[in-house]
C-alpha cells in the first residue's frame, strides 16, 4: 500500500501521545492530596469503552470487510472479517491470562487504599509488577492506535482519545504504589510515564514487523483484529473496572456518552 511519511508520522504521533497519558494519571496521583473521586474513574473509563466499542462495530469491522472485498467476493470477505475479529479477541484474552490477576491493572482493583495497606517492600514489588503488567497491555493498544491512525484519521482520533482517557488510571495504578514505597513523588511519575511507552514500542514493533507484508488483504484484516482487541479490553478490563468503583451509573452513563461522542464525531466527517 502506497503510505505517505507524513502519515506514518501522524499515527506515530497519535499513539505517543495515547501511550504518554499515563503520565497524567502519575501525576494525579503523585502532586494531588486528595485522590479522584471514583465517579472521576468510573465515567472516564465509560466514556473510554463506549468510544471503543462503537468505533470497532460500527467502523473498523465494516471497514475491514469493504477493503476486503476488494480482493473477495463480499461472502468471502465477510467470513475473513468476522475472523479476523474473533482472531483479535483471542489474541489480547491470551495476553491478559499470561498477566497474574493480582498485578493486572486492568482487573477491576482501582482501589488505591488497599495498595496503601501493603508493607512498604510489597508496595514496591506492586508498582514494579503494575509497571510490567501495564507494557505488556498496552502493546496491542499502541498497534491498535497506530493502524487505526494508517487507515482513516476520523477513526484514528476517537481510538487515541479513548486510549489515552483509559490510559490515566493506569498511571495511577503505577505511581500510587511507588509513591509509597519510595517517598519519592518524581520517581513514582517517572516510573508512570514510561509504563506508557509501551504503546509507541508497539507501534515501532508493528511497523517494522508488519508494514513490509501490508497489502489490502493485510489491511482490511489487521483491521478486523483491532476491532476484537478492543471490543475484549473494553468488555474484561474497561466495564469491570469502572462498575467496581462502586458508581454504576457513572459507567453506564459514561458509556454511553462515549458512544453518542463517537457517533456525532464520525457523522462529521460523513
Amino acid at each position: 500500500m502506497n503510505i505517505s511519511l507524513a502519515t506514518y508520522a501522524l499515527a506515530f504521533g497519535l499513539t505517543l501521545f495515547a501511550g504518554l497519558c499515563t503520565g497524567i494519571g502519575g501525576g494525579i496521583a503523585v502532586f494531588r492530596r486528595e485522590e479522584p473521586k471514583p465517579a472521576f474513574f468510573a465515567a472516564a473509563l465509560g466514556l473510554s469503552a463506549g468510544v471503543m466499542i462503537y468505533v470497532s462495530l460500527m467502523e473498523l469491522v465494516p471497514n475491514s470487510i469493504e477493503t476486503l472485498q476488494g480482493q473477495y467476493s463480499e461472502r468471502g470477505a465477510s467470513w475473513i472479517g468476522v475472523g479476523a475479529f474473533f482472531v483479535g479477541i483471542a489474541i489480547i484474552a491470551a495476553i491478559d491470562r499470561l498477566v497474574p490477576e493480582p498485578i493486572n491493572p486492568h482487573e477491576p482493583d482501582l482501589d488505591p487504599s488497599e495498595r496503601l495497606n501493603l508493607a512498604k517492600s510489597q508496595m514496591l514489588k506492586t508498582g514494579a509488577f503494575v509497571a510490567g503488567a501495564i507494557a505488556v497491555h498496552n502493546f496491542p493498544e499502541g498497534f491498535a492506535t497506530f493502524i487505526s491512525g494508517l487507515s482513516d484519521l476520523s477513526i484514528a482520533l476517537p481510538v487515541a482519545v479513548a486510549i489515552a482517557i483509559h490510559n490515566i488510571p493506569e498511571g495511577i495504578a503505577v505511581a500510587v504504589p511507588l509513591r509509597q514505597a519510595t517517598g519519592s513523588r518524581r520517581k513514582a511519575f517517572v516510573w508512570a510515564l514510561l509504563s506508557g511507552l509501551a504503546e509507541p514500542l508497539g507501534a515501532l514493533l508493528g511497523f517494522l514487523v508488519f508494514m513490509p507484508l501490508l497489502s489490502p488483504l493485510a489491511m482490511g484484516a489487521i483491521l478486523a483484529l483491532v476491532a476484537g482487541v478492543m471490543v475484549f479490553i473494553s468488555l474484561d478490563e474497561l466495564l469491570p473496572a469502572a462498575i467496581a468503583t462502586g458508581k454504576h451509573h457513572a459507567a453506564i452513563y459514561g458509556l454511553i456518552a462515549g458512544m453518542a461522542i463517537m457517533a456525532v464525531s464520525l457523522l462529521l466527517f460523513i
